[in-house]
């Protein structure tokens, strides 16, 4: 007599049948997320490259922005060093050095990001709305750009430390300094300036694109809070090497209470061609707070939402417990979001004299 599986049977089969594919699911999650943040590791490996051969080249570190770049990138017209000091980043001038001399022949460097005259920009769109791929971490989860059509950024360059003790002390800085303006050339570093060792000094790092839309985020939403920006309500005193005052924004922007709505949430990243000296969501981080803390201003101004001088911008990653970060010497290192507080901000700076050993980060 033939006989089939009784229902409880099929049942038992189907209890084993899901349990191993409970077990088998966060495995397989865990192995696919090893896999891109190795890619990850591999592009900021490829950035960092490019910059060394573009300091080789140039005897300089590129800068976070170029301004004043060009006679007609200014809003209003204004050559020269007038206007909102718009400009083009680090990003622009490595392409020739990711393989990518086509997209930097075809930008116009003397419109810059501004068309003549005002206005947004026309002349370069070609270049800015692509997308380069060697810019985006593989595991970044935005399934829409921030400001489409224009290209996106993952990436950003080492401004430095905490404002309120020295603005741009790290590494890609801006050529613009206090209230007046110099040529592009004239705060450029060399290698030689990075003092403190450059495998102890931090040149890129990676951060969550902005939120499409430009929606309201507020701190307690962990995922989208990573990628927006609030406002501290506090400031020290800017390049005062105060670090009372850069405590106190620190402690304002952790504190903040998890209903606090954004300032902005679509900036971070939005254009991957511009910088900005007091702008650096676009495409720069600071030394200030851990990786993986939310991003606060603290500078309630016209620039308000784009991080100002010492605003609180650090990286941000869907890597678990950390991210990514590429030193002057080329090497990627995995920084945690639970790294002693001092040993980040003297990985931030590049002649601040921190004494810091290799098990400490």
């Amino acid at each position: 007599m033939r006989r089939g599986f009784t229902l409880i049977e099929l049942l038992v089969v189907i209890a084993i049948i899901a349990v191993l594919i409970a077990l088998l699911l966060p495995a397989v999650q865990a192995a696919r997320e090893a896999a891109r943040r190795a890619q990850c590791v591999n592009n900021l490996k490829q950035i960092c490259l490019a910059a060394h051969n573009y300091i080789s080249a140039n005897d300089r570190v590129p800068l976070g922005d170029f301004y004043p770049s060009g006679t007609n990138e200014s809003a209003n017209g204004v050559t020269g060093n007038g206007g909102d000091r718009y400009s083009y980043g680090w990003t622009l001038v490595i392409l020739p050095f990711l393989e990518q001399t086509p997209v930097y022949n075809a930008y116009n460097f003397v419109s810059g990001f501004r068309d003549p005259g005002g206005g947004g920009p026309t002349i370069n769109t070609t270049v800015m709305y692509n997308q380069l791929s060697a810019l985006l971490c593989p595991s970044e989860s935005a399934s829409a750009r921030p400001q489409a059509p224009y290209g996106a950024l993952n990436y950003v360059g080492n401004v430095g430390g905490p404002g309120a003790l020295q603005t741009f002390s790290g590494v890609i800085i801006s050529p613009f300094w206090g209230n007046t303006s110099a040529a592009p050339s004239t705060n450029c570093i060399s290698l030689a300036a990075i003092t403190d060792g450059t495998s102890n000094t931090a040149m890129f790092s990676e951060r969550l694109m902005g939120v499409a839309g430009n929606p309201t985020v507020i701190v307690g939403n962990k995922d989208q809070a990573k990628r927006a920006i609030f406002q501290a309500g506090t400031a020290g005193t800017l390049n005062g090497n105060d670090m009372t005052g850069a405590m106190n924004v620190l402690n304002a922007c952790k504190s903040l209470p998890a209903t606090t709505t954004s300032l902005s949430s679509y900036r971070s990243g939005q254009i991957w061609t511009i910088g900005h000296p007091w702008a650096p969501l676009w495409n720069r981080y600071f030394h200030f707070g851990p990786p993986n803390m939310h991003s606060c201003d603290t500078n309630p101004s016209a620039f308000s939402g784009l991080g100002g001088g010492q605003g609180v911008i650090p990286p941000t990653s869907n890597h678990p417990g950390g991210a990514n970060v590429g030193m002057c010497d080329g090497s990627v290192k995995f920084i945690k979001d639970s790294v002693a507080l001092q040993s980040w901000w003297a990985l931030g700076t590049r002649a601040g004299g921190e004494v810091i050993s290799a098990d400490a980060y």
